[in-house]
């Protein structure tokens, strides 16, 4: 069963994604939050699997109660809504930690396989559309950054294939694109990309994106 907290300043909003979580049989709802300092009080106390984020609230913002969610160490996942109009909020919200984004007006079965996808572990936006929306917002990355020692240090850790690898997941590819174009067996890929996640501390693929960007692997 995957545990779900609602973080959305709108009534009408939570009560929809509330109906349509509970018509899951293995989806059940903890609690719902109205704002940002609501979603990380919650957080603490229920430990849902995944709290469904918006961004703009009153308050305390969905950006920076996902920023300390996630460094709260919990196992709870993040999951970003955001509007077509609103990028740089998802962008910020993925620096922040979370697991992905969705806009608000997704289709519902897009919704609930993200939720799904997000409590296995796993990142929800597509590599192109990750792709996209970090070229869009790669003007956000300071020039000079104190981490840049500390990525350069988890790069180090990489095998010349696994920096590969590394690069071309920045630059979008899916699993099955890497296996084609360099000529590995996708199992072979999937096995390195854990292990590039599991070396650079990324959480995800997502992170691990944004790593490439941020050690310039991807210009």
């Amino acid at each position: 069963m995957t545990t779900v907290l609602i973080a959305d300043d709108q009534p009408l909003q939570r009560f929809g994604f509330r109906m349509l979580l509970e018509s899951q049989d293995d989806m059940t709802v903890l609690g719902e939050a109205q704002n940002g300092t609501e979603a990380i009080r919650m957080s603490a106390e229920l430990h849902p699997d995944v709290v469904l984020m918006d961004v703009r609230m009153p308050g305390l913002d969905g950006i920076e109660a996902t920023r300390r969610i996630v460094a709260a160490g919990a196992r709870t996942h993040v999951l970003i809504l955001t509007t077509f109009d609103l990028d740089e909020y998802a962008y910020a919200g993925l620096r922040a930690g979370a697991s992905g984004f969705l806009v608000k007006d997704a289709q519902p079965e897009d919704l609930l396989s993200g939720i799904r996808a997000v409590a296995t572990g796993d990142a929800v936006v597509a590599p192109s559309l990750t792709r996209r929306l970090l070229d869009a917002y790669a003007h956000h990355l300071p020039a000079e950054t104190p981490t840049a020692e500390p990525a350069d240090s988890r790069l180090a850790a990489l095998t010349d294939r696994e920096r590969e690898i590394l690069t071309v997941i920045g630059k979008g590819w899916t699993n099955t694109e890497i296996s084609a174009r360099l000529h590995l067996a996708e199992s072979t890929v999937k096995t390195h990309v854990g292990r590039i996640l599991a070396k650079t501390g990324s959480r995800d693929r997502i992170q691990a994106v944004i790593l490439a960007y941020e050690t310039k692997l991807v210009k």
